[in-house]
């Protein structure tokens, strides 16, 4: 019982026989290490720079004793010590061997076996004043004319604790100095850490394992359903690779995320990082970048040597352009660090040596500057296109958006999704989170559809400038621009139709603009272009019919006109003269010369100058037959600032194409017929 008792008062992790300081807890036993080493020498720099500092405190005397050898000729020199009030006298030491009984007479019992042994031998007495002493000093070789010289200073002497701060201040700054270089060197925590110069050809992966899980999956994610399904189908084979391998399927080798900025490509990574139950890699390209040669490669030879370990497992690179980009494509001769780390990033991906188990992902939004080498099939077997969302998947990703958010029992979303046509992922997360500051900021309960409006034109147009001050003739200026805009719009069949107009200043630059509804298509015809370069124009025709002026107004205006125009003739093949052909070069390999003759150059000048003066004439025409109506919606936003479409038909009546084919087929997508762009197809959904 004794025995059980004491083990309880004894007890011990790693001690099975629980006896009494012999628990072997790793955390408390002292460890051993480079550090005692640097104390110790610490400590012994220290102990001799005291000792060696130190002075010797000598054998006190009184100045009768002093006189007396100075008379026998055995002092060699006195200090003065001025802060300590005392004199030290520094005596040969073979006259202290030769003459013991003399010491023994001068000193005090007992003190000539210690001055004896003191090196180099020295007295010291008290004295009152140091001028006094001199004046003293003086007097006495006078009376003593045949005294043998020596030798007077002045110094001062420190007291210990002053001799301690003296001597241990430069060494304790000089090892602050040097802790810290250590710390910088090996690493943010002193321990050799990612940054240090010790592990700088070390990975800076992050890895989420078991321990670390990303609380992000597939559900997250909306409007990539067929982006989803190509990464799904990669993180099912890491869970069940039996059911691809049965049937002499190979798992690809790595995916690449293709897509413009906002689109959720880091978005479907970490939905794989939460929803894969292996190891997961995640890193940018620019952490494989160092100001160091060969740091790259070194980074990517370490970070597929972890991910052997960690096998099977995902490793995701974002912005991998930032190492992928072409090789070759460099003006300096020179040793191209990035071009190294790109070789060694596609020796690790399929070399002579490649492991099977680690899959690549990759996201960028520049695909056009890829190595050809790294976008083969064997690395990158897959090319997955993240788009901007179409109407459905943007009603998704409303619908994901706003489930934090507190929102009116009456909010569209299908509407929110209508209006907000191009739109990205990113885009539309900012307007939810925009719409939810302005209820906050009005004091409102629940975000209705107003707020969100008003986030929409703050996203597109920028922040609402209200106390803008516009002289009433630019006012009424603007007001017939914007008004000339609205009905190009509403009178061409096929324009945008027309969503909201208004006057009021948004941004650094816009004074008002006109909103309009894009459709969801993909191709275009040249009679559909040729009415949105007439509606483009319909501000700047507006200004000549009305004011017989022109303005500056239009430069943003006149900037997607030209842009439009030469694309129509040099790209698409749209004009008669030019012909079909397109001097469009995407992977920009004629930089610095153009694919073309100067007289090409010279006729297509010419016809897009003939194409936007033919649109500009019918936009003034239109204008003009229509020229009470463009009174009446600038009269009406000079009075209100803002008019939306049911406004305009309310003033004007409704307008004259109705897209009812269109209307059809989102009321009722079952039933419409989908023109297959390839020749003589035509297929029906099911």
């Amino acid at each position: 019982m004794a025995q059980q008792d004491y083990k309880k008062q004894t007890p011990g992790k790693n001690n099975p026989n629980n006896l009494p300081g012999t628990d072997e807890d790793p955390k408390k036993r002292p460890r051993f290490n480079v550090y005692w080493i640097y104390g110790l020498i610490f400590a012994a720099i220290v102990g001799y720079n005291l000792f060696r500092s130190a002075s010797p405190a000598g054998v006190e005397t009184n100045i009768e004793a002093f006189k007396e050898l100075a008379k026998q000729g055995d002092v060699t020199e006195i200090k003065i010590i001025r802060n300590k009030k005392i004199v030290r006298v520094f005596v040969s030491k073979d006259s202290i061997s030769n003459k013991p009984a003399v010491y023994n007479t001068v000193l005090k019992k007992g003190l000539y076996e210690t001055i004896i042994k003191v090196d180099p031998p020295q007295l010291y007495f008290t004295i009152g004043d140091d001028k006094n002493f001199t004046e003293q000093m003086e007097n006495f070789r006078k009376e003593n004319p045949t005294l043998k010289s020596f030798s007077t200073t002045y110094d001062d002497e420190g007291e210990l604790f002053g001799q301690i701060i003296s001597t241990l201040l430069p060494i304790l700054l000089i090892g602050l100095l040097f802790i810290m270089m250590m710390r910088k060197v090996g690493g943010s925590g002193g321990g050799g850490g990612p940054g240090g110069i010790f592990n700088i050809g070390k990975s800076k992966a992050t890895l989420f394992d078991k321990g670390t899980r990303v609380n992000i999956n597939f559900g997250d994610v909306a409007g990539l359903d067929e982006a989803k399904v190509e990464v799904m189908e990669i993180v099912d084979f890491l869970k069940n690779p039996k059911k691809y391998t049965a049937l002499g399927g190979k798992i690809p080798k790595g995916a690449l995320l293709i897509g413009p900025p906002g689109t959720g490509k880091t978005l479907l990574a970490k939905a794989v990082a939460g929803e894969a139950q292996v190891p997961f890699f995640s890193l940018s390209g620019s952490d494989f970048v160092e100001m160091f040669v060969g740091v790259g490669a070194s980074r990517v030879r370490d970070l597929f040597k972890q991910a052997r370990e960690k096998a099977p497992c995902i490793i995701f690179i974002d912005e991998i352009d930032a190492i992928g980009r072409a090789r070759g494509k460099n003006m300096m001769m020179s040793n191209d660090e990035r071009e190294n780390t790109l070789n060694q990033l596609l020796v690790e991906m399929d070399g002579f040596g490649t492991d099977i188990g680690i899959i690549i992902l990759a996201a960028t939004n520049r695909p056009d500057v890829l190595d050809n080498a790294l976008l083969r099939p064997g690395r990158f077997d897959r090319q997955i296109s993240i788009d901007r969302p179409d109407l459905v998947g943007r009603e998704a990703i409303f619908k994901v958006h706003l489930v934090p958010i507190k929102i009116s029992q009456t909010l569209d979303i299908h509407k929110l999704a209508e209006q907000t046509p191009g739109f990205a992922g990113a885009d539309i997360a900012n307007v939810c989170n925009e719409a939810a500051l302005i209820a906050a900021r009005k004091g409102k309960d629940a975000v209705d559809m107003s707020d969100f409006q008003d986030a929409i034109d703050r996203v597109i147009g920028g922040l609402e400038k209200k106390n803008k001050i516009i002289l009433p003739e630019e006012k009424e200026i603007i007001a017939y621009h914007e008004a000339g805009h609205a009905i190009c719009g509403w009178f061409l069949e096929h324009a945008y139709p027309l969503l909201k107009v208004t006057i009021v200043p948004r941004g650094t630059a816009a004074l008002g603009y006109a909103q309009y509804t894009p459709k969801e298509q993909y191709l275009y015809n040249t009679d559909q272009l040729t009415d949105q370069l007439c509606m483009t124009l319909g501000g700047r025709a507006s200004e000549e019919i009305f004011f017989k002026k022109i303005s500056t107004g239009a430069s943003n205006d006149l900037q997607q006109i030209t842009k439009m125009a030469y694309a129509m003739v040099t790209v698409y093949g749209m004009n008669a003269k030019v012909g079909n052909i397109s001097f469009y070069d995407p992977q920009q390999e004629n930089m610095f010369t153009k694919p073309y003759s100067e007289e090409t150059g010279k006729m297509i000048d010419e016809e897009v100058r003939k194409l936007v003066d033919d649109a500009y004439e019918r936009t003034k025409e239109l204008l003009i037959k229509h020229k009470q109506e463009v009174e009446i919606l600038a009269k009406e936003l000079l009075k209100t600032e803002v008019l939306f479409k049911s406004d305009v038909e309310a003033l004007i009546g409704k307008r004259p194409y109705e897209e009812k084919k269109v209307l059809d087929i989102i009321d009722n997508p079952k039933d419409a017929v989908i023109d297959d762009p390839r020749p003589g197809v035509v297929s029906t959904p099911a």
